[in-house]
Parts: C-alpha cells; sequence; structure tokens
C-alpha cells in the first residue's frame, strides 16, 4: 500500500483497506499499523471446540447492554472444487488438515478466529444421491418483484472472521497456500489443489468503522455516517432478542444434524437521500417504525434499547399500513416469528467492495425457506395491497437497497466441512 495512502487513512480505515485488497503485501501493511493482538495459539485439544460451526455466540464480545458484537473484519472466499467428479478422501483428508491447522493457530473467539465452511446446491449436484429431506436446501433465486440478482454458484464458501485484520488476512494466506507459519505453527497443508479461488468479498461491522470507510459511492460527500453508528444506515442492528437463537436454526435431525443453512445476499445501498434529504425523525420511522419516531424513544445509535427494538410498543404492521400509510423496516420483518422470536440468525456486515456502499448480508436459519419467508415480511409486497402504502416513499427502508447478488448453501457440522457427500454415514 502506498505510503500517501497510509498517512491518509486513520488505523481503523487502514486496517479495513489492506483487508479489502488482500494478499501478502496487505498482510505485511496490516502487522505494521494494527496494533498487535495477544496471538496466543488454539486449543490443545481440538475436541473441545463446538460440533456447530457457527456456535460463535458464546465467543463473542458484548456490548453494554449485553447484545452479541460480531467480529469487526470479515472476508467471504468463494473456491470451485477443482474435480468434475466426486471428491476424494485424500482431497477431505487434505482439506481437514488445512483447517485444523487455523483452529490450533488460533484461539476460538473474536479476538482470534472464528470461520464456517459451507456448500452450494451446485456442489451437491455432482453426486449421483440427493440430500435428505431433513436438509431445506434450495436454489437461490429473486425473491421480490423487483429485484434480479446474479445468483451464485461456487462450490463452497468460507467465512473468516476477526477483530483483528491481520487474522483473517493471515487465515486467507495460509488456507490458500501463501504462508509457511501462523503464530509459530507450520502451515503444512492448504486449500492449493483442492479449490481455485474465484471470488473474493470482505466486510466490516462496528463503532466507527462506517464512518471511517464512508467515502465510496452511494453516501453523499458530506460523509453523514454518524461518527459512533456500527452500520452505515447509521442504527444499531442484530439486537439479540430480535435475533433466533443458534438452537433455533439448527437442523434437528438427519446425516446433517447440527448444520444448518446460509444464506448470503450483496446489497448495493443507496443513502443520498437517506442522509440529506430525510430528517432523522424519517430515518428512525423508515427503520424501526413511525411509533418510535413520535415517542423519540431511540437515541443515537439505538443502543439504548437494550436486547430488543421494542416492536412490542408499535402496531401491528398491516393496522400502521392501513390506518396511516407507512411502517418501519423492524416494524415488517417482525411479522415472521416463530415462538415469539424471529427465525434467522443475522451474521451481516457492511462492504466497500467495488468501491461502494454495500451490505452483506449474511443469515443462518434451520432451512432455506426461514429466509424466503423473512424476506416476504420485510418486502411488505401485502402491505402495499392492502392499503395507501406506497414501496418507494412509506415502505421501511426498501428504496435504499438494491440487491445484486445471492447464494444459498448447507452449513454442515464441524466433523463434516470438509467435502461432504449428501448421504454421509
Amino acid at each position: 500500500m502506498p505510503d500517501s495512502t497510509e498517512r491518509g487513512l486513520s488505523r481503523r480505515a487502514f486496517v479495513k483497506a489492506a483487508v479489502a485488497i488482500g494478499g501478502p503485501a496487505a498482510l505485511s501493511a496490516c502487522l505494521a499499523r494494527e496494533n498487535a493482538p495477544d496471538l496466543s495459539q488454539g486449543p490443545d485439544d481440538l475436541s473441545t471446540l463446538p460440533t456447530r460451526q457457527y456456535a460463535w455466540n458464546e465467543f463473542l464480545a458484548l456490548g453494554d447492554n449485553d447484545n452479541h458484537l460480531g467480529p469487526r473484519h470479515r472476508v467471504l472466499l468463494y473456491l470451485r472444487y477443482g474435480n468434475e467428479g466426486t471428491p476424494t478422501r485424500n482431497h477431505r483428508q487434505q482439506m481437514e488438515e488445512a483447517l485444523r491447522t487455523l483452529e490450533e493457530a488460533y484461539p476460538h473467539s473474536h479476538d482470534g478466529l472464528l470461520f464456517t465452511v459451507s456448500y452450494s446446491p451446485a456442489y451437491f449436484e455432482r453426486f449421483d444421491s440427493s440430500l435428505p429431506q431433513s436438509v431445506g436446501l434450495q436454489q437461490p433465486k429473486a425473491l421480490t418483484p423487483f429485484e434480479d440478482p446474479d445468483l451464485d454458484r461456487p462450490d463452497a464458501v468460507v467465512h473468516l472472521a476477526s477483530d483483528y485484520g491481520q487474522v483473517v488476512l493471515a487465515a486467507e494466506e495460509a488456507l490458500l497456500g501463501n504462508k509457511e507459519t501462523l503464530t509459530g505453527i507450520d502451515v503444512e497443508t492448504s486449500l492449493g489443489g483442492i479449490f481455485e479461488r474465484i471470488d473474493r468479498r470482505t466486510g466490516f461491522v462496528g463503532d466507527g468503522l462506517p464512518a471511517d470507510n464512508q467515502d465510496v459511492q452511494g453516501i453523499p460527500d458530506s460523509e453523514p455516517v454518524p461518527d459512533d453508528a456500527p452500520m452505515y444506515m447509521g442504527f444499531k442492528s442484530g439486537f439479540d432478542k430480535n435475533q433466533a437463537t443458534e438452537d433455533d436454526v439448527t437442523i434437528q435431525s438427519g446425516p446433517f444434524a447440527g448444520g444448518t443453512t446460509q444464506q448470503t445476499s450483496t446489497i448495493k445501498l443507496h443513502l443520498d437521500q437517506w442522509y440529506e434529504q430525510d430528517s432523522r425523525y424519517q430515518r428512525v420511522g423508515k427503520m424501526f417504525c413511525p411509533a418510535h419516531a413520535e415517542s423519540g424513544i431511540v437515541e443515537g445509535d439505538g443502543d439504548n434499547l437494550g436486547q430488543s427494538s421494542k416492536m412490542d410498543d408499535c402496531p401491528p404492521a398491516n393496522q400502521a399500513a392501513r390506518e396511516s400509510g407507512a411502517v418501519g423496516h423492524s416494524q415488517k420483518a417482525a411479522r415472521a416469528r416463530e415462538n415469539d422470536r424471529p427465525i434467522i440468525l443475522r451474521r451481516d456486515f457492511d462492504s466497500t467492495d467495488g468501491d461502494e456502499a454495500t451490505l452483506h448480508f449474511l443469515s443462518l436459519q434451520q432451512e432455506i425457506a426461514d429466509f424466503a419467508e423473512t424476506r416476504e415480511s420485510m418486502t411488505g409486497t401485502d402491505l402495499a395491497e392492502e392499503s395507501a402504502l406506497g414501496r418507494k416513499n412509506n415502505n421501511g427502508i426498501l428504496q435504499y437497497m438494491s440487491v445484486t447478488r445471492r447464494g444459498n448453501y448447507l452449513l454442515p457440522p464441524r466433523g463434516l466441512r470438509a467435502l461432504p457427500s449428501p448421504n454421509p454415514r
């Protein structure tokens, strides 16, 4: 990274830029600039790690109201399996050894390394047998009348996450065969020769990072993102009580019991009107509900609300649409619930991929149909049809987002994460 670029960036923005660029040079620059973490090695006994790859919550930092905070830096590696046929036993063993090297090198935590490996429907099509009915995996598709996303069909996706940019970069380089040691541990195997990396997506989440990285398309030149906001739209997301639990999203039966399904959507943000024309009153009403705007209950990014977005204080979405012709995003999403809890677990993050303000919406759910149901509730087409509600102005935050890509995946339990077959023994 050029010296002039380094001098012009804050440390937080510099680390984000290094993660976005990737590669050995970016890792070296990140090591020189980022505050060095205490990189102790992973557990001596890897069998103590959770059987569920996505069981992150007990290893995440907690905010002031005991909401789980997602790791600040993320990398999504989109991979294509090199063989035309079914995976070989040697490839499975090599992949598992490469993944275990990461676990040996770093603590399983937000300030170490958390990661998952998931597989697309396209990957399972190479087998003669099909996935069992207990796995609700579907091909990705457009889910609203006004979206036309490109559909991702890699074989696998590796999601790397850490509070330290240098950790996700080093882990990536080790997986690609470009690094010989990690925290003093020899990297003897990699994914080289097994997979080809066909795409790479990056991002960040956490107080201050969006404000440090708002000089991109989709955000006004006035740089309006609040200094302490954790997301580009200025508000907190992922209140714990507005999330499904990890138990809720777990596949309960069949060979992939202990796994889950994963959905990723790349969403381009259009925030010129959001910040330059809409008032804070309007933004609160569109993000949460008009009643929250009227009461003034939301302070700053909404962290004062505690562990939920307080949708019980808002009228039901259909009532609000019918009576006032306006509903908020959270107000609509609250309709997709089971046992009074949402049915998806969000682990999304912002991004500057392509020099554009972007949201990578990553969700976990028992089956992809749960995400489709939630997306339908968020869209609120039914509300617009039965009321004076208009998508452009009064239907939450739809007009500020364009879905450009989408992919669906099976995230198997840890013991089946290395090139699984559809019906493993």
